[in-house]
């Protein structure tokens, strides 16, 4: 019975992704940064979202880069038939301990709140978007921030790690990997984040934080988070905040750099 439960809930968490990944705050916010992160890549890229979920970063990606060529994978068969079907992308189902793909096939990686997983072997998944990207290839990584803020919301969406920028730079260049820039944003709000997890939902029977907002305050919260994605633009870095965005490259190897 604890099984089927735990299906059904990762199929409504999945359901609720679906529907408000194009509009909610946090989702916008989360893909904004990690377009930004990815403008200045060369025309034409090859460009793999690894955890892509029901595939709302991959619709985004394709206005961003329509001359890109977008692969995406995901755990959930369905979940990746979805993001398929809306993103027009190459979607495969599978798990980031064990990319389906060959060497030095992409110019850019990017798991968004994936390495996070409970199913994720951090290290081994590491290891993987090294192995498929070419020299020099980017790395964007979004991580839930904090082990102080851990709450229901990681136990409805199966959150093992929580990461600080520290961590995160560990994490990278044990795996390899050069020029990890790890930094923290939703630091703004980040009183209102723990406001709602550590008090207004501290019940570990409390749904996920995943929901269609009123649209006053989803328009007040977005709003927010593009004054914050200004001021981070414009140099500032915060000691804290909701989520850790980290970039990170694959090295040149010996013989071509």
């Amino acid at each position: 019975m604890g099984d089927r439960q735990n299906r059904a809930m990762d199929a409504a968490e999945y359901e609720l992704m679906d529907a408000v990944e194009d509009r909610m705050w946090w989702y916008r916010a989360m893909h904004g940064h990690a377009l930004r992160a990815l403008s200045a890549l060369a025309p034409a890229p090859r460009i793999l979202d690894a955890g892509c979920g029901t595939g709302g970063f991959l619709v985004k990606l394709r206005a961003a880069h329509p001359d890109a060529e977008l692969f995406g994978l995901e755990y959930a068969e369905a979940a990746a038939a979805r993001a398929a079907a809306k993103a027009g992308a190459h979607v495969a189902a599978g798990t980031i301990n064990a990319l389906p793909f060959p060497d030095a096939q992409f110019h850019a990686v990017v798991s968004l709140d994936v390495l996070c997983h409970d199913a994720v072997q951090e290290a081994t998944a590491l290891a993987e978007f090294r192995r498929v990207l070419r020299p020099g290839g980017l790395l964007v990584l979004n991580l839930p921030a904090h082990e102080w803020l851990r709450s229901a919301h990681d136990l409805r969406v199966h959150t093992a790690r929580r990461y600080d920028r520290a961590r995160a730079s560990a994490a990278l260049a044990g795996a390899g990997f050069a020029e990890a820039a790890p930094r923290h944003w939703n630091s703004l709000l980040l009183p209102l984040m723990v406001l709602q997890r550590k008090v207004l939902k501290r019940d570990e029977g409390a749904s996920s934080d995943v929901a269609p907002f009123p649209p006053w305050l989803d328009a007040s919260l977005y709003s927010v988070c593009r004054l914050e994605a200004a001021l981070l633009s414009a140099g500032l870095r915060f000691p804290a905040g909701g989520s850790v965005l980290a970039t990170a490259t694959r090295p040149l190897d010996p013989a071509t750099s």
